[in-house]
């Protein structure tokens, strides 16, 4: 008879895959090659007696019974990972103040902070979404205990050692209604823009600029979820990183000739001296759930 139950190497992978959207990114998470993830979702399925994904040239998305799978298989591994932690004597106790940028991962955020408190029962989380700039300017104040923040590749790094979690593309982008209808938009660009404090914004100014693009700024949004709705409006154009284009956003046609956006990281900042042990062990693992 063979042996009830799932294997939870496989069940951490099919996570991966299920999160990331494709076999190769979700092969970059757990450290594996294409081919061992393809072989473990493989005998994975086989083990449900079902298929778990919908695979396409898009990606890869779950079925029916790969969506049931992936809540399961969530409750299973952050239980295993809680209880090991407790065995080691690493069970996370006490309160932590995070502030999380609001163009990380806006549509996933919710469920990934909600993961991290299933994980960690015990641990009190106090959780705020503030532009980076803010969060790079406070980092000395004692505002938050852990802190997310979002980077331009050529920009510097600034006096806070930083770790960099996750790496995405800028991409300009326009409501999709609009971009269908008048594929032909010219000069000057109609910009939906942040406060001049988010350096991502002024970044944008500045290539245009630099490229001698007119433009004109029809619309200034205090955070990203505002320029994410003046977008879908049809206000205008502005860039945003992957994660955060969403439904009824396209990417501009290149036949724009909008001038190349750098790319953009996400940055944990480092611990202050003398922090408490649970606020150096939630730091690493969040760490874990963010890339």
């Amino acid at each position: 008879m063979n042996a009830r139950g799932f294997d939870l190497a496989q069940l951490r992978t099919f996570i991966a895959v299920t999160e990331a959207g494709s076999v190769s990114a979700g092969a970059e998470r757990v450290f594996l090659s294409q081919s061992s993830v393809s072989e473990q979702l493989k005998k994975l399925e086989e083990r449900v007696g079902q298929p778990l994904f919908v695979r396409s040239k898009q990606g890869m998305t779950a079925t029916p019974a790969g969506a049931k799978l992936l809540d399961h298989a969530r409750r299973i591994v952050a239980l295993c990972d809680a209880a090991f932690d407790d065995m080691l004597g690493r069970t996370l106790d006490g309160e932590v103040r995070i502030a999380i940028t609001d163009y990380y991962r806006p549509h996933d955020v919710a469920e990934i902070i909600r993961r991290f408190a299933n994980q960690h029962p015990r641990l009190r989380l106090h959780v705020t979404v503030l532009p980076s700039a803010v969060i790079d300017n406070s980092a000395d104040d004692n505002a938050y205990d852990i802190g997310l923040s979002l980077r331009l590749m050529e920009e510097g790094r600034g006096t806070h050692k930083s770790t960099s979690i996750r790496r995405e593309k800028l991409v300009w982008v326009g409501a999709t209604q609009t971009l269908r209808e008048r594929p032909a938009l010219t000069p000057p660009w109609p910009l939906v823009l942040l406060p001049a404090t988010c350096q991502l914004q002024r970044r944008v100014v500045r290539l245009l600029d630099e490229a001698r693009m007119p433009y004109l700024i029809s619309h200034s949004a205090s955070g990203v979820a505002g320029l994410q709705l003046a977008l879908k409006a049809g206000l205008g154009i502005s860039c945003l990183n992957e994660s955060s284009i969403g439904e009824g956003l396209m990417p501009c046609p290149t036949s724009f000739g909008l001038p190349a956006l750098p790319a953009a990281e996400f940055h944990l900042l480092p611990g202050r001296p003398g922090e408490s042990a649970h606020v150096t062990n939630a730091r690493a693992a969040l760490a874990e759930l963010l890339v």
